[in-house]
């Protein structure tokens, strides 16, 4: 489990999340940790791999589906490197 650390909480915000757990039964860890899950919960699973969500991130630059289209054509056969001279 993570661990996070709210920095700069306004008191009004910090007394208002007091009445509410104890309102609810809660500490204010608990209340902030259930305020928190309640909030992504209704957030839809980011299911895709890493590789889609780049792919989206630059869609609006252009990609090429085939890699072949951005590479020259090659007009020779590519000698192997000889490492025995």
């Amino acid at each position: 489990m993570a661990t996070i650390t709210v920095r700069d909480l306004e008191d009004g915000t910090r007394y208002r999340l007091r009445v509410r757990a104890a309102r609810n039964g809660r500490s204010m860890e608990a209340e902030a940790r259930h305020i928190l899950m309640a909030a992504v919960a209704s957030e839809p699973a980011d299911t895709a791999g890493i590789g889609s969500r780049i792919r989206s991130m630059f869609a609006d630059v252009g990609y090429a589906d085939d890699l072949a289209d951005l590479l020259p054509e090659r007009s020779a056969p590519v000698d192997r490197a000889d490492f025995d001279r």
